[in-house]
């Protein structure tokens, strides 16, 4: 797997929008963005240059704009955000992770038999 810069929270926001309307303008991302957050049209063209710098986005100019796409696929991210978390939180024992958050959250019978059929795959 290639190394995935890490992204922070906010970065990350900008990426769901990206991900979710690929290719896309800095204007159709402030506005999509505007829905779930009260960042001002400059903050969010900073983490845009920002995720750019970190050769997470692409653009291409289309006349007197920028259409921004991803470099990086979402499952790649997501993947190199569990490895993370994993090494940081859990020390990498995948095991306790499980454990933690299997007695910890409120799993329905249709959970339960869920994770059990995705172990049973696993043997």
């Amino acid at each position: 797997m290639k190394e995935i810069p890490k992204i922070s929270e906010a970065e990350w926001e900008v990426m769901k929008v990206v991900w979710a309307n690929s290719p896309c303008t800095s204007n159709q991302i402030i506005d999509a963005l505007a829905e779930s957050t009260d960042w001002n049209p400059k903050t969010v063209k900073t983490l845009i240059s920002r995720l750019v710098n970190k050769n997470v986005l692409g653009y291409k100019e289309d006349g007197r704009r920028y259409l921004y796409y991803s470099l990086i696929q979402e499952d790649e991210c997501i993947k190199a955000e569990n490895q993370s978390f994993l090494s940081k939180v859990y020390n990498g024992a995948l095991k306790s992770l499980l454990v933690s958050f299997i007695k910890e959250s409120d799993l329905s019978k249709e959970d339960i038999e869920d994770l059990k059929r995705i172990l049973d795959e696993r043997k």
